[in-house]
């Protein structure tokens, strides 16, 4: 397994559709391990493949306090949803910023396992934030995107600065 890189927003690879995954072979399942290890590496919850550069309707995720219930979800379809909830969200792409999005309370969601077998799932709470979370992902939508104009330009301004300082300081590091 590899620990994979995750795209940051702005970063337009972000806005790229997923297409359907269709070929269950040995390099899927070993993405499918790498994303895990991604995801639970960073730390996470969840990762969509788009994330990472791969443009693929897949994501993974756990929302299990001892971190040992990862889900694998392909070409997900959202059958239905009910209620609403309104969650403080983050995201591995956008990190360090949290802000209140509203979703569906409750879902119900029709997927293909890793070995490409149908299965449905019914979501609520946190497990159905973080799905609806992810599926965004799959269609070019960041969570950042809930947010008003000058809230997300307020972000991206956030992140700027805090890439200028990482740069800063591995810079400042060689230079020792």
């Amino acid at each position: 397994m590899s620990k994979l890189t995750i795209l940051e927003f702005p970063d337009p690879r972000l806005r790229t559709c997923a297409v359907p995954v269709t070929r269950f072979d040995a390099a899927l399942s070993q993405l499918i391990d790498d994303l895990l290890e991604t995801m639970y590496a960073a730390p996470g919850i969840g990762l969509a493949a788009t994330q990472v550069d791969v443009h693929r309707q897949l994501l993974v995720l756990d929302v299990s306090e001892e971190k040992n219930r990862p889900l694998v979800l392909i070409n997900p379809q959202l059958l239905a949803a009910e209620g609403e909830q309104v969650y403080q969200e983050g995201c591995l792409s956008v990190p360090g910023i949290y802000a209140d999005v509203t979703r569906a309370h409750s879902i119900q969601v029709r997927a293909l396992d890793r070995h490409g077998q149908a299965f449905e799932l019914a979501a609520d709470g946190l497990l159905a934030i973080c799905i609806q979370h992810e599926m965004d992902h799959l269609v070019g939508k960041v969570f950042v995107d809930y947010l008003s104009v000058l809230k997300r330009a307020m972000v991206r301004k956030k992140l700027e600065k805090a890439r200028r300082a990482r740069v800063d300081a591995g810079q400042r590091e060689h230079a020792l």
